[in-house]
């Protein structure tokens, strides 16, 4: 038999008989290993302790110690141990697919009748009972005939139709779980009872048409997680739980900040209070930008197709642009026009207008600019994912050997402002060219060296994020991570060498020629409106004071009182806090707890005593605790806290 080579993580070669399985390679280093091992790793295909091995390549047994395939394996397996158990209760239910996805897996299924939250309950103890069981698991590679046959013979029609979708040089590989059998790519545990019992949840039903085609069946897909022990899947369920305590679109109605409806899907309903915390922060975001060197500019809303197919956009991005035709006057054609996706090309026309010295460069240039992008209704999400939203966009218009002291410069003002906003430490990803994309290789070489050099002039803490790149160049991704552990890619700093070349800008260097400028792409937020969901999420609602769009109510417990309160919240007005009177005749309970739900930061209470002793009772939001406190004090004491952080000596 001939011969195959095998070369182990350290180094080390070994050979072995062609068609060797990995269960006999770990069996050949140590009994232990091979009680251990759960599968492989071969180059970097995750491979079955079965399968076989039939050409030289680089190996490594995985454990349980080793999380990724762990995970993979236990969350694959589960979903075939659901499917199975769906059957075992209810055989005629007829299954389709049960991939693997962030955290767990899900399974789509045929049923007449829907699944109850009893059913799930009902569906993990049998679970649970199959893993007791500790079912060997098998596989094997058959024709596609034969596997046809198999499930047209036992009425799995949604099985055959995949069969017939694999491609026809690719295997079919049949895998079972002790009696009960599915179609799968594998790779998949040695049996069923190397799924911890204990660290897995069916979470939720949803409905999914088959293959995501509206005009197949509607399916039912099961929800479940897991993870390696049960203390993990205890966070995860607890980081659930804060994520739904904390969730935008339920704090957002609690304190009145906006609301979406279906004539405007995508699109926000600002009130007032919302609309305050955005103005807040905007006018924060101008200056900032001013002392940053930006000018600002503003731009159209509606752009003519030429612009975006000179630019590139209409190619590589008009799936997601809104198109709008005009029948101008006295035109022969239609005119057809764009909303504004995005800022870039029109900033580049900004640029052109007058001409441009070396001595000009680099020009920082900013738009608080309204986009509008098509996202799939099922892709929309509160105010996290809307079609229509505003960048704190910018573009530096630089020459090439100011490349990286803007990267550093821009890296610098980020963290600021991030840190102001209570995110004292980001993680930066760096993303390079994608498979499709504009511009030569030789271009693609020359940002991508310029990005990470000067990157790395400022931090080695980069994580590569490889074929992530937007089409144009390079970029850098500012990734936050919230109080719940939730990563949030926010700014973006972008080298892009291709724009100025196709809309002709340049700048008369020191020479007295013509040059490129290299545009810097840059966005500090993102998007206002998803930037403000983050921030709700991270706070709970609790926004830091200066943010707040509520910041004091004055409540009276008394009408004897009122003329106080109102003397109070014009105190507090006069120095900068957004105050409010509450006297409607209700109970001060009442009050609080009303403007408790509402978020509102500082609460305080006035009756006989305060009037005489011209003092306030102060309640603080999440604090049991009160206290008395001068009116003189307590203005001074609010007067700092609503001062945005760039303002304060």
């Amino acid at each position: 038999m001939s011969q195959i080579s095998l070369t182990f993580p350290d180094g080390s070669k070994r050979d072995f008989d062609k068609g060797v399985t990995p269960a006999e390679v770990a069996a050949s280093i140590s009994k232990s290993l091979g009680k251990k091992a759960i599968s492989a790793t071969l180059g970097e295909a995750h491979w079955d302790l079965q399968w076989p091995i039939e050409e030289d390549a680089r190996i490594a047994i995985n454990t349980m110690a080793d999380d990724a395939p762990a995970l993979e394996l236990i969350r694959h397996d589960l979903a075939h141990i659901m499917a199975r158990a769906v059957q075992e209760i209810w055989p005629d239910v007829k299954v389709t697919i049960g991939p693997v996805i962030e955290n767990g897996w899900y399974y789509d299924f045929d049923r007449a009748e829907p699944f109850t939250p009893e059913d799930l309950g009902a569906i993990e103890k049998k679970m649970k009972e199959i893993i007791n069981r500790r079912d060997p698991v098998t596989t094997e590679v058959w024709d596609r005939a034969r596997a046809v046959k198999y499930y047209e013979a036992n009425n799995e029609p949604y099985k055959v139709e995949l069969i017939e979708a694999i491609p026809g040089n690719d295997p079919i590989r049949m895998y079972w779980h002790g009696h009960w059998q599915d179609l799968c790519r594998g790779p998949h545990l040695q049996h069923t009872g190397q799924v911890p019992g204990d660290s897995f949840k069916l979470m939720s039903v949803a409905g999914a048409y088959w293959r995501g085609d509206s005009d197949r069946q509607m399916l039912q897909r099961i929800y479940g997680v897991a993870f390696k022990n049960r203390d993990d899947l205890k966070k995860h369920l607890h980081m659930l739980e804060e994520a739904a305590k904390r969730d935008h679109r339920k704090l957002g109605r609690e304190m009145d900040l906006f609301h979406m409806q279906e004539e405007a899907p995508g699109q926000i309903f600002w009130h007032p209070n919302g609309w305050k915390i955005y103005t807040t922060l905007q006018d924060y975001m101008r200056r900032q930008q001013t002392r940053g060197g930006y000018v600002e500019v503003n731009t159209p809303q509606v752009v003519d197709r030429k612009l975006w197919e000179r630019s590139g956009h209409w190619e590589k991005y008009q799936e997601n642009m809104f198109i709008v035709e005009v029948d101008e006057e006295h035109a022969r054609e239609k005119a057809i026009n764009a909303l504004k996706p995005m800022n870039c090309p029109c900033h580049v026309e900004i640029f052109k207008q007058g001409l441009k010295s070396y001595r000009d460069l680099p020009l920082r240039m900013a738009e608080f600019g309204s986009c509008a992008r098509y996202e799939p209704s099922g892709a929309l999400h509160g105010i996290m994912r809307v079609r229509g939203f505003t960048q704190d966009d910018a573009h530096i218009f630089a020459t090439e050997d100011q490349i990286a002291a803007e990267t550093e410069r821009f890296i610098g003002f980020l963290a600021s402002i991030y840190r102001d906003l209570g995110f004292p430490s980001y993680k930066i990803k760096f993303s390079d060219r994608p498979d499709t994309r504009a511009g030569s290789d030789e271009i693609w070489d020359k940002a991508e060296e310029a990005l990470l050099t000067a990157t790395r002039k400022v931090t080695n803490d980069i994580e590569l994020n490889p074929g992530e790149g937007a089409f144009y160049g390079p970029k850098l991704e500012f990734v936050l991570t919230d109080a719940i552990g939730r990563d949030w890619q926010c700014g973006t700093f972008q080298v892009d060498f291709v724009l100025p070349e196709r809309l002709d800008a340049h700048y008369i260097g020191a020479d007295g020629n013509k040059h490129r400028p290299v545009m810097l792409h840059r966005a500090t937020l993102g998007s206002f409106e998803r930037f403000i969901g983050i921030l709700i999420e991270e706070h709970a609602g609790k926004l830091p004071f200066w943010l707040a769009p509520r910041q004091v109510v004055v409540a009276s417990i008394t009408s004897e009182a009122d003329d106080y309160v109102a003397h109070v919240v014009e105190t507090l007005t006069r120095a900068g806090v957004r105050a409010e009177a509450d006297i409607r005749n209700e109970k001060i309970n009442y009050k609080v707890r009303e403007h408790s739900v509402g978020k509102v930061p500082v609460i305080l209470a006035v009756g006989h005593r305060e009037v005489e002793e011209r003092t306030v009772t102060v309640r603080r939001l999440g604090e049991k605790q009160t206290q008395v406190a001068t009116l003189d004090e307590i203005t001074a004491e609010l007067g700092r806290d609503a001062t945005p952080p760039d303002l304060r000596g």
